[in-house]
């Protein structure tokens, strides 16, 4: 995800995804986060005066974004075609980092909050999570099924590829991807036949 030719807010943000994918939110600092992007503390805190917990909230929404573009480029050909895009993306990314990156939008979601404050960060991945529930829905309605079950099934699939992610970095294997990919796709295939 990260590229140097991009600006530097932008591979700012992108490298603090990158690591919080790998590392987690508790366990990264906004140090590392900045080395990581090979961008000055100084530039970082500059952008981001707000600290680690502006710049996890950006990239929370910055891979939010990079996945629904991808989800609504490829569920122009259908839920099949956008589920194929969701599990290959997720595949791609666990594979090309050694099974060491997983979603950062996860690991936001699953960090324990300091205090009673729900923090920015966790509001953001509350909002991804909804993004990509509602782009599938959408598509899932427009190909045939009933609103509430179109609802439920892209929970459901956005739910099963966060976890299978997570597994599949656990037991280093896409084992898991594939087997839920049989699974849901053929939900979706049921949800659509008219």
């Amino acid at each position: 995800m990260v590229k140097s030719s991009t600006p530097s807010r932008e591979r700012i943000v992108a490298g603090a995804a990158d690591m919080i994918s790998r590392r987690g939110l508790s366990a990264t600092s906004i140090r590392e986060m900045a080395k990581h992007a090979k961008a000055p503390l100084g530039s970082t805190y500059h952008y981001f005066p707000e600290g680690k917990q502006q710049l996890a909230t950006e990239a929370v929404r910055y891979t939010g974004e990079w996945i629904a573009r991808s989800l609504r480029k490829e569920l122009e050909a259908g839920p099949a075609a956008g589920l194929g895009a969701f599990l290959g993306l997720w595949r791609k990314i666990v594979v090309d980092s050694d099974f060491h990156a997983g979603c950062p939008v996860l690991a936001v979601a699953i960090e324990e909050p300091q205090d009673d404050e729900i923090p920015p960060a966790l509001t953001a991945a509350a909002e991804v999570f909804e993004q990509w529930e509602a782009l599938l829905a959408d598509s899932l309605r427009a190909h045939g099924a009933e609103a509430e079950q179109a609802a439920q099934l892209a929970t459901l699939i956005v739910a099963a590829v966060e976890g299978t992610v997570a597994m599949c970095r656990a037991q280093h294997s896409t084992a898991p991807l594939d087997r839920t990919a049989e699974q849901l796709q053929a939900l979706i295939a049921g949800a659509t036949a008219k």
